[in-house]
């Protein structure tokens, strides 16, 4: 599968509707980002069950900002919709494999009753409607998103 370019406007629809999705933040006057770019590219082509997304930090600039990017390349993987995986710096192909391996290994169910467990103790009482979660709306996957992204940067 090839990359798609997301935007802030697609970004949280893609996060929240792919099981596995690995966002590559860039820009075109970074050296490493171009170095990585065809390795991004080519882990594409081998795993078609995975979304590999881009961001151009430049064009994008809100929501690099909303994910806390601070240096580039940055990685990123989402498993069911939860921020599993941030890293800045360029991987080497094997290194990106066996991330891949790694993050498509998750137990989903798993990682979704971690996340919601952790939304659980940030949240005041009763965020939640007779017991059960619901369903995220495409706007509540988006800033679910920028508040893991948010935590995860001290934020």
């Amino acid at each position: 599968m090839a990359t798609v370019d997301i935007t802030v406007d697609t970004f949280g629809s893609t996060v929240a509707e792919n099981d596995t999705v690995l966002v590559d933040f860039w820009a075109a006057w970074c050296g490493p980002c171009r170095q990585f770019a065809p390795v991004f590219e080519a882990a594409s082509a081998k795993h078609d069950d995975v979304v590999f997304a881009k961001v151009d930090t430049e064009a994008e600039q809100q929501l690099a900002s909303m994910a806390g990017i601070t240096s580039i390349p940055t990685l990123m993987a989402f498993r069911g919709g939860v921020l599993v995986f941030s890293q800045a710096g360029a991987l080497p192909g094997n290194a990106l494999e066996d991330l891949l391996t790694q993050v498509k290994g998750l137990d989903v169910d798993e990682v979704r009753r971690m996340a919601e467990e952790q939304a659980a103790q940030a949240a005041p009482e009763g965020g939640q409607q007779g017991g059960q979660p619901a369903e995220p709306s495409v706007d509540e996957a988006v800033e679910s998103a920028a508040d893991q992204l948010n935590a995860l940067h001290g934020r």
